[in-house]
């Protein structure tokens, strides 16, 4: 006897367990030892163009989301329905939706709504879901997908998603999204008019065209950050600067493909621009000079990695006078920082108020409440540049001039005589060519005020220091003349000024201070907390033992 197949009606009880309820009509096909369900429910054979026509019928809100926990693929045709495509008589849902978590949601302060998606959350489903469970209240306002390179990561039908049900979307930040491509950030282009944020980082698949179709359909664009994006190239950038006029923050960082022509167009198109972050370009002196002379607006500017930037760059972009209110620069790793150009800068940006040179060292500009002044290891850094800064910052107190080899005498000079405020720190370590003219002019000025000052492997310094530090200094209290040219003699001159209260002596590696300097240094002990002897090899072992006994109360390194 054959079996074909048959409706199952009053005697489900028979095959299903009771807790399950089955359609009367699902199908069974019998053969052999078993049978099997038809794999897909009936409602499921319908075509995507029906299901469509009843979907876009339906009211925003709990019906759509309801709907869309049905299946992915309910999930994926309800978040394809565009805004224009629902039908007109249907009015929206009051009712809170069901597809989206708590968890996920979160209500930005500025009044709209924010996602952010890390890792293994980034998928082109959650996308889906987020999309339509928010399309009632107008969608996000904000989004950020950190993607991890996983194969069921976002792609360009999870943007195209978002595009359809966030047309409010105003922040966009993709990182790591290799699957995103240019029709994905088009469909973001022509679904979200309103998009004013956008940050890509390390979207290798988004070219020109992606950011050109973000240009023409994006006006209120005030912010773009684009780093690591290998296929994003000059078009792409002379297309926002043509067509994005409201643009206020721009930052580009390791793109190849960026060139001179495409950094010069947007900044001479972008006009408002106000924060400029350029770094790891093939630019030229070309574009620095468009800074200067198109730059009126910027108030912020970062320059890092610019290696074909020469100093008739940085010059030329000073001299141009269009940088007039650039109230800070920051310039990093850029062999073309000289004191002429610094110079140039210095005398062209007349509001300037903080400035970091090559390294990433901070060095000041003229503000008169600026206290602290650091520029260490800086090559290119000579006396000309630390003339500049000693006439245009007079309040200074605290100076480190670490590993200056570039600046002498009279580098340092008019920065001592400019100094109203007085000098409370200096640190001159490693400044090789500086003499005993410096120090002398120093504790002249600055005697009455100074409390430390660090001399060490400044070889031409001499007894001669020590004398007028014995005889100008008062508050002296930290003293370092490590590696210099200093006698026993010095250390006498130095233990006979009355007004000094050293607590911190150094003098490693000093090697004509010898024996005969053990009383002396026992007079300075009366006040010493710490002494550095280390690699003194005229004092023997004896006499260091003599002095750790008699000074008990000062640390002594040997």
């Amino acid at each position: 006897m054959s079996w074909g197949s048959f409706s199952i009606g009053s005697h489900v009880d028979m095959y299903c367990p009771p807790s399950k309820r089955a359609r009367i009509d699902t199908l069974f096909n019998f053969g052999g030892n078993g049978f099997e369900q038809d794999e897909k429910p009936s409602i499921e054979v319908l075509p995507e163009e029906c299901l469509f026509e009843i979907f876009r019928r339906l009211p925003e809100g709990k019906e759509r989301s309801s709907c869309a926990c049905v299946s992915k693929r309910w999930l994926m045709l309800l978040s394809n329905i565009r805004k224009a495509e629902n039908c007109k008589e249907v009015s929206a849902s009051n009712d809170v939706d069901m597809v989206t978590s708590d968890e996920d949601q979160d209500l930005e302060s500025d009044g709209y709504l924010s996602r952010c998606l890390d890792g293994k959350k980034a998928t082109d489903i959650r996308l889906a879901a987020i999309a339509v469970g928010t399309r009632a209240r107008g969608g996000l306002g904000k989004l950020s997908i950190r993607g991890n390179n996983s194969p069921r990561g976002v792609t360009d039908l999870g943007l195209s998603a978002v595009a359809h049900g966030c047309p409010s979307l105003k922040v966009l930040s993709l990182w790591n999204t290799f699957s995103v491509g240019d029709d994905g950030l088009s469909e973001i282009a022509k679904g979200c008019h309103l998009l004013e944020k956008l940050d890509l980082c390390h979207c290798p698949s988004i070219s020109n065209k992606g950011l050109i179709a973000i240009a023409e359909n994006c006006p209120n664009l005030i912010a773009l950050n684009i780093e690591s994006c290998s296929n994003i190239g000059n078009e792409g950038l002379q297309a926002i600067g043509r067509s994005c006029t409201k643009l206020q923050i721009v930052s580009v960082k390791d793109c190849p493909l960026v060139r001179d022509h495409g950094i010069s167009s947007l900044l001479s198109s972008a006009l408002v621009l106000s924060k400029v972050k350029l770094q790891s370009l093939n630019i030229t002196d070309f574009s620095l000079a468009v800074i200067g002379h198109y730059g009126q607006a910027i108030t912020n500017l970062v320059l890092g990695g610019l290696q074909n930037v020469s100093e008739k760059g940085f010059w030329v972009m000073g001299i141009a006078q269009g940088l007039q209110k650039l109230a800070s620069l920051s310039v990093t790793s850029c062999r073309g920082v000289t004191d002429v150009s610094l110079e140039a800068i210095g005398k062209g940006c007349i509001n300037l108020k903080q400035m970091d040179v090559p390294m990433g060292f901070p060095v000041p500009s003229p503000c008169t409440s600026l206290r602290s002044l650091s520029i260490r290891n800086c090559p290119g850094f000579g006396s000309a540049s630390l003339a500049m800064v000693g006439k245009l910052c007079p309040g200074i107190q605290h100076v480190d001039l670490t590993g200056l080899h570039g600046i002498t005498d009279s580098g340092l000079l008019p920065l001592l005589e400019s100094c109203d405020a007085g000098l409370v720190k200096v640190i001159l370590s490693s400044c090789l060519n500086l003499t005993d003219e410096v120090i002398l002019a120093l504790t002249r000025l600055h005697g009455g005020t100074l409390e430390l000052l660090n001399l060490d492997g400044c070889r031409k310094i001499t007894d001669a220091s020590l004398v007028a530090i014995a005889d100008n200094c008062l508050l002296l209290n930290d003293l370092d003349v490590s590696k210099c040219a200093i006698t026993d003699c010095g250390i006498e001159v130095l233990s006979c000024a009355e007004q000094l209260n050293l607590q911190v002596l150094s003098l490693s590696g000093c090697s004509e201070v010898s024996n005969k300097s053990m009383p002396f240094l026992e007079k300075l002990g009366k006040t010493l907390m710490g002494l550095n002897l280390q690699h003194c090899n005229s004092i023997s072992s004896g006499t260091v033992e003599l002095l750790v006994e008699s000074l008990w109360r000062c640390d002594i390194l040997s």
